[in-house]
């Protein structure tokens, strides 16, 4: 998806200088200063840890980065390294490395915190990272990255951000090189993000600190918008509605992330694949939308978002019209003459999929499948859902840690660390391992196709839409907001008027 929106370079206002009492005492210009409202704390600071939220990913974004850097139009950019160049048809990816760049704590980006970093996501299983044969370091300036198959695809997964080797404790040290250092972090309060007066970009970050503020749901993130606590925030379409746009400029786009009724293919009777399509036809998307979200969002029906309109599989848009007599015979077919129950399993801060979960337990009642909300924190979630896989069925927004298919594909192979729905599909799992090794990018692009349609045909979970995301800033205020193929903010674009 190509953006429209262009950084806008703004000459900053600083406050007046004052001379106190006719002695020549001027007043410091004040910090220019954000507070920005989250409702989802980080799983962890540490940006080779797999299991991070998407929130925790979009605020470490500014933090950490990688060899390279994602653009708003979807390019990719040198960051930690200079240069890249790609030999032997995708074999051998070499970077120089920045000259002079230095971590937040002033010292200087060797080759050696490249090879950490990249090891310690192989170790981890980090998307992407699996392919990888060997890392070497020719000298202190390069790096060469060796896969084991070519692949032309690979860049994007080294938006990785690269720490210092000799930091042993990521979680409560957070060292990067972005365009902010970590200065605190209170958990379920705040955490505090100080300018990087050292960054290689020149002119960024326009913002000196950036205060991000963990409120428990969407209404007390509301109540703080309105009564000035923060200065802005991330906001669903049914709060866009709530909040008007009187004192507020709403800046609008696509939240990069699959939200979907996702089904665990290891339970009964979830183990059926009449039950799943079932499901799938019960769902009426259209509602969810114009009931959840007032009318904002676009339905999908895969497992890629569609933002990435090269590889989004457009047959996939609606793949089970909405069809509750079809659901009711695939029940017979599958001795549910009688329905059944399910319990879905909803992490109670995201307000938006709570009201997701609403709809569907009406929708569902239709068809004779007796559906409960279990409401759960997102440290529970996170280990009995994700971690687990203890759960019958859940609703989340999927996005992915940089603009690859793969990322999203990725975690419906049969042996994925991520697959935690417990899709085993043989044609799948063949399908997207020859889209690894493929350099031909036409029969790469119809590979993708073709896996997001084996997941659909499957009906590994029920895909709702790509949630249309809001960001509400003080009216006139700011400016400068980009938007990515990802589910980030980028706060050092961020301009005070």
């Amino acid at each position: 998806m190509k953006t429209k929106n262009l950084c806008l370079i703004v000459a900053l206002t600083l406050a007046p200088v004052l001379s106190l009492f006719g002695g020549g005492r001027v007043e410091a210009p004040r910090p220019l200063e954000l507070r920005y409202g989250f409702t989802s704390e980080p799983a962890t600071l540490d940006p080779l840890d797999p299991s991070n939220t998407a929130d925790g990913r979009s605020i470490l974004f500014n933090v950490y980065e990688g060899l390279v850097r994602p653009e708003p139009d979807g390019d990719l950019k040198p960051a930690v390294a200079s240069a890249c160049a790609i030999e032997q048809g995708g074999l051998v990816y070499r970077f120089t490395l920045r000259r002079g760049l230095t971590f937040h704590n002033g010292e200087t980006v060797r080759v050696e915190d490249v090879k950490f970093t990249l090891d310690t996501a192989i170790a981890a299983a980090y998307q992407g990272f699996t392919q990888i044969e060997k890392v070497e370091t020719p000298d202190d300036s390069t790096v060469a990255i060796t896969l084991k198959a070519p692949d032309l695809e690979f860049l994007p997964y080294l938006t990785i951000g690269i720490v210092p080797a000799n930091n042993p404790d990521r979680e409560h040290n957070p060292i990067g090189t972005g365009p902010y250092r970590v200065e605190s972090y209170t958990t379920q309060q705040s955490l505090v993000l100080e300018k990087n007066p050292a960054y290689w970009r020149p002119g960024f970050p326009k913002l000196d600190r950036v205060t991000i503020v963990f409120l428990a749901n969407s209404e007390a993130l509301l109540l703080s918008l309105r009564g000035g606590n923060i200065d802005a925030a991330e906001i669903t379409g049914s709060l866009v509605d709530q909040l008007g746009d009187g004192d507020f400029d709403i800046f609008s786009g696509y939240s990069n992330s699959v939200q979907l009724l996702a089904l665990n293919n290891d339970v009964k009777p979830l183990n059926d694949i009449r039950v799943r399509q079932a499901l799938n036809y019960a769902v009426d998307v259209r509602e969810i939308i114009d009931t959840a979200f007032s009318g904002r969002g676009e339905p999908s029906g895969s497992p890629l978002i569609p933002g990435l309109a090269k590889y989004y599989n457009r047959e996939l848009v609606s793949p089970y019209p909405y069809n509750p007599e079809q659901a009711r015979t695939l029940l017979r077919e599958a001795g549910l003459a009688d329905g059944f129950s399910l319990e879905i399993t909803v992490p109670s801060n995201y307000t938006m999929h709570v009201d997701t979960a609403q709809v569907i337990v009406n929708q569902l009642a239709r068809v004779g499948v007796k559906a409960e909300i279990r409401l759960v924190d997102w440290a529970t979630w996170l280990s009995g859902v994700y971690r687990g896989r203890n759960y019958q069925a859940t609703i989340i927004s999927l996005d992915a840690a940089n603009s690859s298919p793969r990322m999203f594909l990725s975690r419906y192979l049969s042996t994925g660390g991520s697959n935690f729905i417990n899709f085993k599909n043989a044609d799948f799992d063949r399908v997207y391992r020859a889209s690894l090794s493929e350099i031909d990018e036409v029969k790469r692009v119809a590979l993708y196709r073709e896996a997001q349609k084996i997941i659909s045909a499957n009906a590994a979970a029920v895909y709702i839409q790509d949630i249309y995301s809001f960001r509400a800033f003080p009216k006139g205020r700011y400016t400068g907001l980009l938007n990515y193929p990802l589910y980030v903010t980028d706060f050092a674009s961020i301009v005070p008027r």
